[in-house]
């Protein structure tokens, strides 16, 4: 958990993190397997908090059996880490605009 300095966050602003942090995650399933492979993908992203905020990433995946040799797991971890990635540059993003 790394403290960037932000103000507190509006309702607009937390939505649109949450959206950001959605589509990073489902562009990188997407980009590591087809969507006709994918038989399920459920992603939540919930924030708590204006300050601090506290993001919360669930993704639900199944994938169909012509995805053999794909790593479920891995694969749902390695897009919450591109969802949590996203987030981050975001809020950096609202540090750099605030301080202008």
């Amino acid at each position: 958990m790394v403290d960037l300095g932000i103000p507190e966050l509006s309702n607009e602003q937390i939505e649109e993190l949450c959206a950001t942090a959605e589509d990073a995650a489902r562009k990188h399933v997407l980009c590591k397997v087809s969507a006709k492979q994918v038989e399920k993908l459920n992603i939540s992203v919930e924030a708590e908090g204006a300050k601090p905020v506290t993001l919360t990433v669930e993704i639900d995946l199944a994938l169909s059996p012509q995805a053999q040799g794909v790593d479920e797991k891995k694969l749902v971890a390695e897009a919450v880490q591109e969802a949590f990635k996203a987030s981050e540059n975001y809020l950096r993003k609202l540090i750099c605009h605030s301080t202008k």
